[in-house]
Formats: C-alpha cells, sequence, structure tokens
C-alpha cells in the first residue's frame, strides 16, 4: 500500500495536470514495485521514471516494464571512466567512455539525459549520432557485472526512515 505522503504527492501533481499546469508529471527512482503500486491508484500515468542507468546498472526488468507501459525510462548516469570494461570498449571505437555510455543508452532505447558545463564535453555529447556500437561490443556491456552504484545509504535509517535498509529501499531490486 502506497504511504499517504506518497498518495498526497501524487495527487497534487495528477491536479496540476488536470488543471494544465503540467503537460506530464513523473517519478524519480521509482523501483518496478513502486511503480506498480503507483500504478494502482494513479489516475494519470507517470510519464517517465529518472533513475540510475548505465551500463553497470542497467535495470532490464524495470525497462521491460516501463517500455510494456509505453512511459520511458530515463537515463541519468554517473559515467564510468575508471571501467576497465568500458575504457576498452572506448578505445576500441576510438571513443571517450563518456561517449560509449551514452550511446549504449541511446542503442537501448533509453532517454539520455547528458549532463555538463564544459564546452568540449558538450560537444562530445553532441558526436553520438554518426555510429554505433557493433553487436559484438554491444554484447560484451550488455553480458558486464550489475551493480548499483547509487545505493541511497543516506536514507537508510532504523527509526528515521521509512527505509530500514537498502535493499528495502530498492524492493530488493539492489
Amino acid at each position: 500500500m502506497a504511504s499517504l505522503c506518497l498518495l498526497d504527492t501524487w495527487n497534487a501533481m495528477e491536479g496540476l495536470s488536470a488543471y494544465g499546469q503540467a503537460r506530464g508529471v513523473g517519478v524519480s527512482n521509482f523501483s518496478s514495485k513502486k511503480l506498480q503500486d503507483l500504478l494502482s491508484y494513479a489516475k494519470v500515468p507517470p510519464a517517465v521514471n529518472q533513475v540510475e542507468c548505465h551500463p553497470i546498472w542497467q535495470q532490464p526488468a524495470l525497462y521491460n516494464l516501463t517500455s510494456s507501459l509505453t512511459y520511458y525510462l530515463i537515463e541519468n548516469s554517473s559515467f564510468l571512466s575508471k571501467d576497465p570494461v568500458l575504457n576498452e570498449i572506448a578505445e576500441k571505437l576510438n571513443k571517450s567512455t563518456a561517449q560509449v555510455c551514452l550511446h549504449w543508452g541511446i542503442q537501448s532505447a533509453h532517454s539520455v539525459l547528458p549532463k555538463s558545463v564544459n564546452e568540449s564535453r558538450i560537444k562530445e555529447n553532441l558526436s553520438l549520432f554518426d555510429w554505433s556500437i557493433p553487436p559484438e561490443l554491444f554484447s560484451k556491456i550488455s553480458g558486464h557485472h550489475q551493480q548499483r552504484l547509487l545505493r541511497g545509504d543516506f536514507v537508510v535509517h532504523e527509526s528515521l526512515s521509512p527505509y530500514k535498509s537498502v535493499e528495502e529501499l530498492w524492493d530488493g531490486e539492489i
């Protein structure tokens, strides 16, 4: 059952949509279970779910759920410049590791939100559309060891949080 706070917040966001104050409403960091719970009472389904998603935390079950519901899973990733597998692939493609991560998201049909204030990185981020990751390298990324990098330990507490463990926070999707 959804918490009262979440229900009130969602009702307020639906109100904004109903009165034309917002074109759509979305969520962030919802696990498959939290998203399914929300869908059980939402009058307006969320248009997006912005989550940690990158080659090292691909979240295929969440992606399958959101794509089957015609929602977008927005990739919000930390770039993994120290990962040897991604560095090797970037070197083979003559691209940066950041470009490989971004293009992996695009090639996986995710909505990708790159962020930078550095002009050269912004230009690098824009040069993603005239190449692709070959199938054999894409398979190597798909088979990469999975690990959530943003665990959420800071919201877990025995008495001050509704979540007593990171497993509970992420509904076992950790």
